[in-house]
């Protein structure tokens, strides 16, 4: 009697897992892995057409020292662009742009020590060369003024300047704007009076200093 409930139970159960009557259109497929396991696949339905059918991720592998050397490169490349920048960039420059307009010379019977240059109130004065500030506010007769010594010992002065840009002690380059132009002082319009100064504390002639340097702007 217990035999036969067993097989009863055994074919009931046999009936009920009958693949002709299970759902093996909707069994999912396993994950499929590709040929290392950096790839794998995500499996779908069995049966399922070509444009179901698992697709295979590959997952690309990672050069530990790739991004070491991108970062590498790109360091190199800017030090070289600034080197390049360095080496390119101007050694003198113009103190300012305008009209010439007195001269290195005897004027109303006293000697002008500098030239004037004339333009618009606030036209930007640049340091013509690489160098520090050594004075930078009042002066007698300029108003406001700033000094500038270069590597060699010279001196270059700006006077009658309407805003200071730089204080004593600062390093310029040349080109770096250092002040504006003005009408400070005992000045007879918007100008800037350029001076230099030799090693010595000796006054030039600034015309022929910038041409040396190259600067032949009047």
């Amino acid at each position: 009697m217990l035999a036969a409930i067993a097989a009863g139970a055994f074919a009931a159960a046999g009936a009920t897992m009958n693949p002709t009557e299970s759902t093996k259109d909707h069994e999912l497929a396993p994950m499929a892995f590709g040929p290392d396991t950096n790839t794998f696949a995500m499996g779908g339905p069995v049966g399922a057409s070509d444009s179901m059918r698992p697709q295979v991720l590959a997952f690309a592998r990672t050069d530990p020292g790739q991004l070491d050397r991108l970062t590498r490169g790109q360091q190199m490349a800017s030090g070289l662009t600034a080197k390049e920048a360095e080496a390119n960039r101007p050694l003198y420059v113009p103190p300012t742009v305008g009209v010439l307009t007195s001269c290195f010379c005897v004027r109303w019977g006293v000697m002008h020590w500098g030239i004037d240059i004339a333009n618009r109130i606030g036209t930007p004065i640049r340091s013509v060369a690489d160098g520090v500030v050594v004075e930078a506010g009042p002066a007698s007769g300029f108003g406001l003024w700033v000094r500038v010594r270069h590597a060699d010992g010279t001196i270059t002065v700006y006077g009658h300047v309407d805003r200071i840009l730089v204080k004593e002690g600062q390093q310029v380059q040349a080109g770096d704007q250092i002040a504006t132009l003005g009408n400070r002082g005992q000045s007879t319009g918007p100008h800037l009076h350029f001076e230099v100064w030799n090693p010595s504390g000796t006054k030039i002639n600034p015309l022929t200093w910038l041409r040396n340097k190259g600067i032949t702007s009047w």
